[in-house]
């Protein structure tokens, strides 16, 4: 087991800055998801862990080494890819037995260590079969398997389950999730997909495309429940949560006491007031979920604003509506239950939760109000 430490890592391709003063640190036996939009840099970092591309600047430790100049065998790290590079013409049991016998292990310990593997990953039966005879599900497990005979101090995987389909990967992400608190593996998980770093990560890096100013890529490091509760700045707080936070172009009355908007006015609790002190006159942005949203009178929420708009958009999911308001010039995302599903073009009075708002400095993008509970 180990933990890995980038101390203002640099990663550049000619004039090319890819990432720029990455620190950050994954703790022993840590399941850490990279996410971000592509081009962020997160599958640039993970192959830097595994030795595939070399750092620019900075130092990148691994355990108690520092690792810069290791050689990739030599790093104690397994990577499964997005493309399962199995071997066609082998079985499932050459195949994840293929490493060791390069590292010429003794045959009893390999028989060993694959039938452990197996057993763990449910590919018992079909330790025989050619990949051609799996389905891709069956053939991800057998990846995991080529990574989990090596006893790794640690597992990097680049986006595994994107190759699936939408109910494989579900099953998937419960069984990464199951095999890692079982193996207790410093987990390093690159993925684009919000929904699988929220469900899979102790912990979640953000990490946004590098921009002119060549400020870090990482946007901030939390738990998953973190991230989404108090989002430090505004690129978070519009990447994580589905369907996307409500961004909204409000302005602080000269009082301080009310965020104003074309079609509401918000008025604030005294701690965000304390907190928006120095912006009293100043456009802000205001955020706030689309589940703090609903149609007036079907929460019994205190501290509530209302507003009027008229529906563009309804999605039906089941449990829940979401619905899009046309509220003055923006449009509001709002979830309902889902007992009542409006008409397109039908005026409705929506609620809004005074009391979980965030509010976003539009200038630095960061927010004024993640300190506060």
């Amino acid at each position: 087991m180990a933990r890995i430490l980038f101390e203002r890592v640099c990663k550049r391709f000619g004039d090319v800055s890819v990432i720029e003063d990455l620190d950050l640190e994954i703790r022993d036996e840590e399941f850490m998801v990279f996410v971000g939009p592509s081009g962020c840099g997160k599958s640039t970092a993970l192959r830097m862990i595994a030795g595939l591309e070399e750092v620019t600047e900075g130092t990148l430790q691994i355990g108690d080494r520092i690792v810069n100049d290791v050689h990739p065998k030599d790093r104690d790290v397994a990577m499964v890819f997005q493309s399962y590079a199995l071997y066609p013409h082998m079985s499932v049991r050459d195949n994840i037995s293929f490493g060791l016998r390069i590292r010429k292990m003794a045959q009893n310990e390999i028989d060993q260590a694959v039938d452990n593997a197996a057993d763990i990953l449910g590919l018992t039966e079909l330790l025989d079969r050619k990949p051609k005879a799996l389905s891709g599900g069956q053939r991800q497990r057998v990846a995991l398997g080529r990574a989990i005979v090596r006893s790794p101090s640690v597992f990097l995987f680049d986006e595994p389950l994107s190759n699936l389909d939408a109910e494989l990967r579900v099953q998937m992400r419960a069984e990464l999730s199951k095999l890692q608190h079982r193996l207790k593996t410093t987990t390093v998980y690159v993925t684009h997909d919000q929904i699988e770093a929220m469900t899979l990560g102790h912990r979640i890096a953000v990490l946004a495309p590098m921009g002119p100013d060549r400020k870090s890529n990482l946007k901030q490091v939390g738990t998953p429940l973190e991230l989404y509760d108090r989002p430090r700045n505004l690129f978070v707080a519009k990447f994580i949560g589905t369907p996307p936070m409500n961004i909204l172009e409000v302005h602080l009355d000269e009082s301080g006491h009310l965020l104003q908007h074309p079609g509401f006015n918000l008025p604030l609790k005294p701690a965000v007031e304390a907190a928006l002190a120095s912006h009293r006159g100043k456009r802000l942005l205001l955020g706030i979920r689309p589940e703090h949203i609903c149609e007036k009178g079907e929460q019994e929420w205190t501290e509530t604003t209302s507003a009027k708009g008229t529906v563009e958009v309804v999605e039906t999911v089941g449990h829940e509506v979401i619905i899009h308001v046309r509220c003055g010039e923006e449009l509001v995302i709002a979830k309902l239950g889902p007992h009542r599903i409006p008409r397109y073009g039908e005026e409705v009075e929506i609620e809004m939760r005074g009391d979980r708002v965030h509010v976003f400095d539009p200038e630095t993008e960061l927010s004024l109000t993640a300190e506060l509970d």
